[in-house]
């Protein structure tokens, strides 16, 4: 995942700031569908979908949270639909799939919007999905960083309200387990390209080593020709 920066509004004081501070906020956002069976015959859609943002833990996002954009394909009614309160959810049917654009507001105006990208899906090759026996999940993890947040900002931050019910996460996946894996395989190919570079470095060293050896062998043969010479 890539983690998403919460900004400074240019326009804003950065006297009312905690400098030198971190926070950041884990979600997850995707989406969720499935097939009718047959495609409707007074629109043409085929499936049923939801568009969702929801916090990692579970803990109301209202809290840090103004409010929620959620910009639909133009072709929808009322295609930039706003939510002020979790569930944060667009349910809606259609029958092709299109990027939606979540942009997510602050509590304290001084934090500039984050946007966030995420492509509508209803197709996949998993016959359960095609027959409308299984949901299809097309769902992502990733981070909200707050850099320098706002006193504000930071007090909402740091004192989480529980969310009721808890929430839940459709793809059934251990975010945890899987960052876990991630950062090892990082370690592990950030400690392979480390001894592949001194590798390298060795090599190099050796190989000026032995092209100045080489120009010392052919400066001597040089002097020992212009002797014979004179």
């Amino acid at each position: 995942s890539t983690k998403m920066a919460a900004g400074l509004d240019v326009a804003t004081p950065t006297s009312g700031r905690r400098k030198g501070t971190m926070l950041s906020k884990p979600i997850i956002y995707g989406n969720m569908s499935k097939y009718f069976g047959k495609k409707r015959e007074d629109d043409g859609h085929t499936h049923h979908w939801t568009c969702y943002l929801r916090p990692y833990k579970s803990e109301d996002m209202s809290v840090w949270i103004k409010k929620i954009h959620f910009k639909l394909h133009e072709s929808y009614n009322n295609p930039v639909r706003i939510y002020t309160r979790p569930p944060y959810e667009v349910h809606e049917t259609g029958w092709g799939e299109f990027e939606i654009q979540i942009k997510v507001y602050f509590q304290d105006s001084a934090e500039k919007p984050v946007t966030i990208y995420h492509l509508l899906k209803l197709f996949q090759a998993d016959p359960l999905v095609v027959t409308g026996k299984k949901n299809l999940v097309s769902e992502h993890y990733d981070e909200i960083v707050f850099t320098d947040p706002t006193n504000t900002m930071y007090n909402l931050l740091t004192n989480p309200k529980p969310l009721v019910p808890a929430v839940r996460h459709e793809a059934g996946i251990n975010y945890k387990e899987r960052e876990e894996k991630t950062l090892t395989a990082i370690f592990s190919a950030r400690k392979r390209i480390t001894a592949e570079i001194q590798d390298l470095s060795d090599r190099l060293k050796n190989n000026r080593e032995a092209v100045h050896r080489l120009k010392e062998q052919i400066e001597e043969q040089e002097e020992d020709f212009e002797t014979v010479l004179t």
